[in-house]
């Protein structure tokens, strides 16, 4: 009766999450606090009971209960325990529980963290965050219940797909969705502000640390993913332009834009308009990117159902939010004209606003890739593919001039900058620039991104550089002491600033990883047999033996490979062809040796019954750096978060 227990709760929640949306209602026309009390109490409530929901199909997954339908289709008798807890997020239905689990995780930690500060919109949270989970959850009781019994009862389960039988995939999931829910709660405060016409600046500073650790949440998610494809499909990248791969790449485009853009609300008190247009974009992308996931429209690794009546539902839900978001914000539009005029061109605040554009021409750029095939297929029957040629020639340029756009925003002065503190601040930067295209270019790089890319990675570093330096040299100035208790006097007093730097500089390591490991890959594929050996850059490969291994619930040939550099053996590389028993898939298992801050790749995607092994070799040169970078951001805005809050916040 576990999954019967989780069953009721979910409807349940179901059930509160109308009477949260009623209680707020009855709070604003009663103006009776009680009334947002219980409100606060439905939504509390709901998570607990979602609580019990996700434990019962948890438990379900443990005790191999293969009565349940989801169980029966997403595990098996022989799946790890680790990947068979995993499994509960690992399709259709489980992963919205898990979404909508973790949307009431984030709604009681806001309606309780505010409830003091923020009384007056309070009944406006409840509402909108109670209409969110009322759609979640209408979908998952109706349409996508995890819960369904299936008689007769099965002797095993069908297996987990094997492609998510993988650590970075436990995670990924997780991370994604406490991105694209984590941006529900500055949405909704979005929202209240435009219900209740208190379009202020307080909804912003109150959504701040909820902006940036969702973008945190969402970056993480993307890299995680990244580094899953990168390893476990055998191809020897972590970025292939797919689809659902876009799905979560184009909120984290425009959050990126609205985390930039708040801050000359803040200073400036402009772009209010501004603001609210791309915090609604942010969210309604995340719920897009369910639709596409979950419709059955695409065709990926990472999609998930195929009923067209969840993905009409879906849509509905989608173009329902959308449509109220923005209703609301053309209605309220003639109270949100900026009091303050931007007093030139060349200005941070005009940089903020070239910012926003590169960053919504981007996002557009990945949405019309991604969209334009389901639409000409829709109204011509016609297949077409856009691949990575077609991002890489419209994207890249636009991703060029955001990080040229990252060099100047910071560092230049806001209303008006005049030409003296244009020298000061950039002219350097600017030389820097140049001198490095010219040392890489006669070192013999030639390819015009890499140029680019060197270009404007020195351009921005060296404003970086020069800025810290600078603020540091004033406070030992001011304080007396050397540079580094500067610097640290600086930091004390300028955590958020510094912290900004360094989410920065890791976006800088992070392109240039992508660059080298983009432009400057190796690869070779060759038949071999044992004994065999084949030349990659610096490396030789030696085909020693071909033996069978087995796991838990699969098979494989494994290759054991010699790595010589020169005439040294530096390394033995063991890569894997597995089936797995229960559903007799095939994968292709990579194994990978770090040197330089870059990779040697080895797949061994075929072996023939006469003993013939295709294998593919890569060299990926400073590839760490991408997830280097990655995690260099990510402390940034830890760092962000963390910093004192101020008396006026």
């Amino acid at each position: 009766m576990i999954i019967e227990i989780g069953h009721f709760s979910t409807i349940v929640a179901l059930v509160l999450s109308v009477f949260g949306m009623a209680s707020a209602a009855l709070a604003l026309k009663t103006r009776n606090p009680d009334w947002a009390r219980s409100g606060r109490m439905a939504i509390t409530l709901i998570f607990v009971l979602l609580g019990v929901g996700m434990l019962s199909l948890v438990y379900a997954f443990i005790i191999r209960d293969f009565s349940v339908l989801y169980v029966a289709n997403n595990s098996n008798s022989k799946l790890p325990f680790f990947y068979t807890v995993a499994a509960v997020w690992g399709g259709h239905e489980g992963s919205l529980l898990l979404w909508v689990f973790i949307l009431s995780v984030f709604s009681t930690l806001a309606v309780w963290l505010h409830w003091r500060t923020q009384p007056t919109i309070m009944p406006y949270l409840i509402a909108v965050e109670s209409a969110i989970i009322f759609g979640f959850l209408c979908l998952i009781v109706f349409l996508s219940s995890p819960f369904e019994r299936l008689l007769p009862v099965p002797l095993d389960g069908k297996d987990l797909n094997p492609l998510l039988q993988d650590p970075a995939m436990v995670l990924h999931p997780p991370m994604l969705y406490m991105g694209y829910v984590g941006f529900s709660i500055p949405f909704s405060f979005a929202m209240a502000a435009l219900f209740s016409g208190r379009l202020g600046e307080e909804w912003i500073k109150v959504t701040q640390r909820w902006s940036m650790f969702a973008w945190m949440c969402l970056t993480t998610g993307i890299l995680l993913g990244g580094y899953w494809a990168y390893y476990e499909l055998g191809w020897g990248g972590y970025w292939g332009w797919d689809p659902v791969e876009n799905a979560s790449f184009m909120p984290w485009l425009v959050g990126t834009a609205y985390l930039h853009s708040v801050l000359v609300q803040e200073k400036r008190k402009m772009f209010k308009v501004w603001n609210l247009f791309l915090i609604i974009v942010t969210f309604s992308l995340s719920l897009i990117g369910t639709f596409l996931v979950r419709s059955g429209v695409l065709t990926s690794v990472h999609s998930f159902a195929t009923d067209p009546e969840r993905g009409l539902y879906i849509l509905i839900f989608v173009g329902t939010v959308i449509g109220i978001a923005f209703g609301a914000l053309i209605l309220r539009s003639n109270k949100l004209k900026s009091q303050v005029e931007m007093d030139s061109l060349v200005s941070r605040e005009s940089i903020f606003l070239f910012n926003n554009l590169f960053f919504l021409v981007a996002a557009a750029t990945v949405f019309l890739g991604t969209l334009y095939p389901l639409i000409l297929e829709t109204l011509q029957d016609a297949k077409v593919t856009v691949g990575p040629p077609y991002y890489n020639a419209v994207f890249m340029p636009i991703a060029l001039g955001l990080l040229f756009l990252m060099g100047i925003g910071p560092y230049i002065p806001w209303r008006k900058a005049s030409v003296a503190s244009l020298k000061k601040s950039f002219s350097t930067p600017l030389l820097a620039g140049a001198v490095i295209v010219v040392l890489l270019f006669v070192t013999g790089i030639h390819n015009l991104y890499a140029l680019a890319g060197g270009y404007v990675v020195t351009f921005a570093g060296m404003a970086i550089v020069l800025d810290f330096g600078k603020i540091s040299q004033l406070y030992a100035q001011r304080n007396g002491s050397n540079i580094f208790q500067g610097s640290l006097a600086a930091f004390t007093a300028n955590q958020r600033r510094y912290a900004s730097m360094l989410t920065h500089i890791g976006v800088l390591v992070l392109v240039v990883g992508i660059i080298a490991s983009t432009v400057y890959q190796t690869e070779k594929v060759v038949s071999m047999r044992v004994g065999d050996e084949f030349a990659i850059g610096d490396y030789r490969m030696k085909l020693t033996k071909i033996h069978e291994v087995a796991g838990g619930n699969w098979n494989a040939q494994e290759g054991v490979f010699q790595v010589f550099k020169g005439e040294d053996l530096i390394t033995e590389l063991r890569p894997q062809k597995r089936i797995y028993s229960a559903t007799q898939t095939p994968t292709t298992e990579s194994a990978i040796y770090a040197t330089n801050m870059g990779h040697v790749f080895l797949t061994m995607p075929e072996v023939s019954e006469d003993g013939v092994a295709v294998a593919r070799g890569v060299l990926n040169p400073l590839v760490l750096w991408v997830w280097g970078g990655g995690v260099i951001m990510g402390f940034g805005v830890i760092l962000n978060i963390l910093r004192p809050r101020k008396k006026e916040e």
